[in-house]
């Protein structure tokens, strides 16, 4: 690991001014990505602004939504009564995104900025990966890419975005909070990820420095089902080949509400726009729910090691629209 500078950050806007003076400073919070990925040699700032005891932390609730604080835990969310109550596709996913130690320490900002999984990212001895090296290719193309994505990507990366909470969040409409050298501003968490194009070393909208303060959660109406479902190699704490995160209003057998999203398939949390145009006033039921699960995954781009993917990610769907809809396989 390289040798680098602590300091801890008395407040929100000193932190955001010294991490935004010097491109070779980053942030620290619960450090589940940042500190790996130093000892792996991957990254290697010089300095590290630690920003765990900035009044960032809790849940706060209103009529129509909850905020969740940037150091708000993956733990302390997924205990909170009303995201039980109101939205248990985002516990779910909480609960099945790690082990209890991993959600008491990680927290909800920096599990949206987690790094790629990918192997060729995370090995420094691999030269060709454009997220670390620009312009150095991608291994993972050419190489062993089981558990990589096939919606989003490019000629220049195919990396997975790995988390799992991003996956109910993104069907929720959920807002991203920033406070940066120029002020506050929030972006849709739909359009917070890049995808990687031509630049898969910029992976989200953020400037140098900017600070996520909080997320935004819109509650789902009263009425309202939802499931996260995640499909792994082992149960124990894998990363998903797929999953699926649904949310659906049902009035007499018709579907007239409908949010989806899918994990373990994109380069960013996976939006399926299409398929919820497929589900909105259509009948629940296994036919229905195969035409929007074709629908999401229209134009998946696959590898040999990712083709199986696409009807893997295309059964994950159904069944979660099965258990949410309480149609029988």
């Amino acid at each position: 690991m390289r040798p680098f500078e602590y300091v801890r950050a008395a407040d929100v806007g000193q932190a955001v001014t010294m991490v935004s003076a010097d491109p070779d400073t980053s942030y620290l919070a619960g450090g589940t990505t940042q500190v790996d990925l130093m000892k792996d040699g991957v990254l290697g700032p010089g300095r590290l602004v630690d920003i765990t005891r900035l009044p960032l932390g809790g849940i706060t609730h209103t009529g129509s939504a909850i905020r969740v604080g940037a150091l708000a835990t993956m733990e302390e969310l997924a205990a909170d009564p009303v995201v039980i109550e109101r939205l248990p596709f985002v516990r779910e996913a909480l609960l099945l995104g790690a082990s209890t130690q991993l959600r008491n320490l990680a927290t909800i900002g920096g599990n949206l900025l987690q790094r790629a999984r990918c192997r060729y990212f995370r090995d420094p001895t691999v030269e060709a990966c454009n997220k670390r090296n620009p312009g150095s290719g991608c291994a993972a193309i050419t190489g062993f890419a089981r558990m990589h994505a096939i919606l989003g990507t490019s000629d220049h990366c195919i990396a997975l975005h790995a988390s799992d909470v991003a996956v109910p969040l993104a069907a929720l409409d959920a807002v991203v909070h920033v406070q940066g050298l120029d002020g506050p501003r929030s972006v849709p968490l739909t359009q917070f990820h890049l995808p990687p194009g031509d630049t898969p070393q910029i992976e989200n909208v953020l400037r140098h420095g900017e600070l996520i303060t909080a997320v935004e959660v819109p509650l789902l109406p009263a009425g309202a089902r939802s499931h996260y479902l995640k499909v792994r190699d082992r149960v124990s704490y894998e990363f998903a080949l797929t999953s699926a995160g649904a949310a659906l209003v049902m009035e007499d057998g018709l579907i007239r509400e409908a949010r989806v999203a899918l994990g373990g398939v994109g380069t960013i949390p996976w939006r399926a726009w299409d398929a919820e145009d497929v589900l909105r006033e259509a009948p629940a039921g296994r036919e229905t729910f195969r035409a929007a699960a074709d629908a999401a995954l229209e134009g998946a781009r696959t590898l040999p090691g990712t083709a199986f993917k696409v009807e893997l990610a295309k059964r994950t769907l159904v069944r979660t629209l099965e258990t949410i809809a309480g149609v029988q396989a």
